[in-house]
């Protein structure tokens, strides 16, 4: 089961629609702005996650910083075609209790992307189509979420220097 974090970024950008006027009258400095990016991760500590985030971050971005890190607690992540913005959705369903017999209120969040709330809705309403027990999407929330890292294993790098295994045994 993934473990999700969420990353908080904070960098400068220069923003051509303000400037400022040199005190001495001889032009215009662009102003900075601050932009302030959020991303989902799947990571199996705060480490693996700092780490993702610098790797996947630092190639698009000039010098940022990382100003939060926290897990978040979804029970899934639905990714579909078309669709930039992230919606987390609270979906509830009833089970019954295996002791004591009572039914039991089960909470799940989810994420989906799409581009408004009643196409996060839908897609939600998709997903979970195959659900055996009846279930209720009470709430959509738009995240300031920008993309989803799923884990991708890395390929593995063999050093230059060493040979398989089948070249040093065929040679012996």
């Amino acid at each position: 089961m993934p473990s999700w974090f969420l990353g908080k970024i904070r960098y400068q950008q220069t923003d051509d629609s303000l400037t400022d006027t040199r005190q001495d009258g001889s032009g215009e400095l662009p102003r900075l702005k601050t932009i302030n990016e959020a991303y989902l991760l799947d990571a199996v500590s705060y480490t693996d996650a700092e780490a993702r985030l610098y790797r996947l971050v630092a190639d698009n971005t000039p010098e940022f910083n990382i100003t939060a890190i926290r897990p978040m607690r979804l029970s899934d992540v639905f990714h579909f075609e078309g669709g930039e913005k992230w919606y987390k959705c609270k979906v509830i369903y009833m089970t019954e209790d295996e002791r004591s017999g009572k039914e039991k209120k089960v909470i799940n969040m989810m994420l989906v992307n799409a581009e408004t709330v009643k196409e996060a809705h839908a897609r939600i309403e998709e997903s979970l189509r195959t659900m055996l027990v009846p279930f209720e999407i009470t709430d959509i929330n738009l995240t300031p979420i920008l993309e989803v890292w799923p884990y991708e294993p890395e390929e593995e790098k063999i050093p230059a220097n060493l040979r398989p295994l089948s070249e040093v045994n065929g040679q012996a």
